[in-house]
């Protein structure tokens, strides 16, 4: 096996373990009584304390370092609570009001938020390729939400509003951590900002009776903390190391793909061909943004 295909079989079980977590997270919400902050909550935790205890094991120098100076610390803690928490709970928000592949789908506007921060940055117009790709984003987005009907809202007015806040936070997930990441382990720093943005959920899991969850519904939670986060993680990470940004981008497409998949054959929800064509347009702005002749490679969307 060669190391470009390593990695690609890497990213796509990565992509496919985050998918995978919005399925099992809709599973948890329609038939567990699970609530969207009791979830974010524990797969935050979970996933926060076993990432750090991955990455002090590797970097142990790093592990309390990142605190010592106001700077890196102030930073973590705006990751945290303007990056981390918002994303997370828009994401399962829209997953509970809708299903996890429209909620997958609408996150997957991210990018779109990115470019425009970036315009807005550095004080110049997005290329011509980022305009071509929001105008389809936008289109593949209205088919979603219409389901085909034009002229009318088919999706729940809830399941559209957090969906598209989810594309917005994955923004801010992606851009407030850059200076971050230049100087700590990845690991790290998601690890410190997921156990910190738990705390956020702590006194609503104390405060309100646990979910009357059964083996089924224990092993789904678990799932979500720990294949669907901190190894869908891990494979992500890894993968990086034998692919260029653009190759881990448009692969990153498998995490919608499979979110769908899992949610029409296992949960038997309803998608219709308006649905697939919208959700097809939205991941094409990857493929487009990977092929241009200036890919948005600099800054690189994570799933969660």
């Amino acid at each position: 096996m060669t190391a470009k295909t390593k990695g690609a079989w890497l990213a796509i079980s990565g992509c496919i373990c985050w998918g995978a977590s919005g399925a099992f997270a809709q599973y948890l919400f329609t038939h567990q009584g699970v609530t969207p902050s009791w979830l974010v909550g524990m797969r935050l935790s979970i996933a926060g304390i076993l990432l750090l205890i991955w990455g002090g094991a590797t970097n142990p120098g790093q592990l309390v370092s990142i605190w010592r100076h106001w700077r890196s610390a102030g930073q973590l803690l705006a990751f945290a609570l303007c990056g981390m928490v918002p994303s997370q709970f828009t994401y399962f928000s829209a997953v509970n009001y809708g299903n996890a592949a429209t909620a997958t789908i609408l996150q997957f506007t991210g990018p779109l938020f990115i470019i425009g921060a970036l315009a807005v940055i550095h004080r110049q117009w997005p290329r011509r390729i980022d305009f071509i790709c929001a105008l389809i984003a936008l289109f593949g987005v209205y088919l979603i939400v219409t389901k085909g009907h034009l002229t009318s809202l088919q999706l729940a007015p809830l399941a559209v509003f957090w969906g598209i806040l989810a594309g917005a936070s994955q923004a801010l997930y992606t851009l407030i951590p850059i200076r971050l990441l230049r100087h700590f382990d990845a690991k790290l720093v998601t690890g410190w900002a997921m156990l910190l943005g738990s705390l956020i959920f702590m006194p609503h899991i104390v405060m309100n009776p646990t979910p009357p969850l059964n083996t089924v519904g224990w092993s789904g939670v678990v799932f979500v903390g720990v294949i669907g986060t901190m190894f869908a993680y891990l494979l992500y990470l890894d993968s990086l190391k034998y692919l260029q940004p653009a190759t881990t981008g448009m692969l990153s497409s498998f995490e919608p793909l499979s979110a769908t998949l899992i949610t029409v054959v296992v949960l038997h929800t309803a998608i219709g061909l308006p649905e697939v064509v919208g959700g097809l347009l939205v991941l094409a702005t990857a493929f487009l943004q990977a092929f241009s002749s200036e890919p948005l490679t600099r800054i690189k969307s994570k799933p969660v």
